[in-house]
């Protein structure tokens, strides 16, 4: 049975719940991308969360916290078949317990590890070159990350600027983190375009080119190693390559 779900980690869960308490899974798609299968048959499964909390925990009592991160970082991933690898992982890390990821190099434990270092990776280099800018009270950041990485961020900036209001756009996904007066939110569906910046802003964003120009050695510049710090996908939204 192919078990179609919402796009939503809480509906994920219902499925690998689904998986164990009722038919076991072939598959689990999202529902706008499913391809109707002429083997198995299918069935839309509606999130449930106290179903997909009932997996979460047993995931982490089972398995281990670790298991649990590198399940959720593969779920916020970009790669096409995150639903099935997840699915085989806990397949066989249920049957294995807390020496599951012990099993680092196992075909069913491998594409997770994979997956999770590569959201990490852009988690921890976004948290480096995301640019704020002021829109008259309001910090603004707009990026656009290979995976959906946005909740992972929020907390991260909600502590280092907890006095201030921001937005942090990902204009891939159309989706935001808001966040004001101690509290943030995800956005979804939502559409951002012809910002205002403040006068000051667009102020310190020229000086801020200029001092990135002048900074440089022209006699030192390494443009492989830059890139490899700053991929260029990047860059369309960072102030000083504008």
């Amino acid at each position: 049975m192919d078990y179609l779900y919402d796009g939503t980690f809480e509906g994920l869960m219902t499925c690998i719940y689904y998986h164990y308490k009722k038919v076991k899974a072939s598959g689990i798609y999202e529902l706008p991308n499913y391809q109707q299968s002429l083997i198995y048959g299918s069935k839309i499964v509606e999130t449930d969360i106290s179903k997909a909390k009932i997996v979460s925990d047993a995931i982490n009592a089972k398995i281990s916290r670790e298991a649990y991160i590198n399940v959720y970082y593969c779920y916020l991933s970009n790669d096409a078949d995150k639903e099935n690898i997840i699915l085989d992982f806990l397949i066989f890390a249920f049957e294995y317990g807390k020496y599951a990821m012990n099993f680092y190099t196992h075909e069913k434990v491998h594409p997770i590890n994979v997956i999770y270092k590569k959201v990490a990776s852009e988690e921890h280099r976004v948290l480096g070159i995301l640019r704020f800018s002021d829109m008259g009270g309001i910090l603004y950041a707009k990026y656009s990350p290979d995976n959906d990485i946005s909740i992972l961020l929020a907390d991260h900036f909600a502590d280092r600027y907890k006095f201030e209001k921001f937005i942090i756009f990902d204009e891939k996904r159309k989706k935001a983190v808001v966040y004001a007066d101690n509290v943030w939110e995800i956005k979804e569906n939502i559409k951002i375009d012809n910002v205002e910046f403040s006068l000051n802003e667009r102020r310190i964003q020229k000086l801020w080119k200029q001092y990135f120009t002048d900074l440089a050695i022209k006699e030192r510049k390494n443009i492989n190693l830059q890139f490899q710090f700053v991929p260029a996908r990047y860059r369309k939204n960072m102030t000083e390559f504008k």
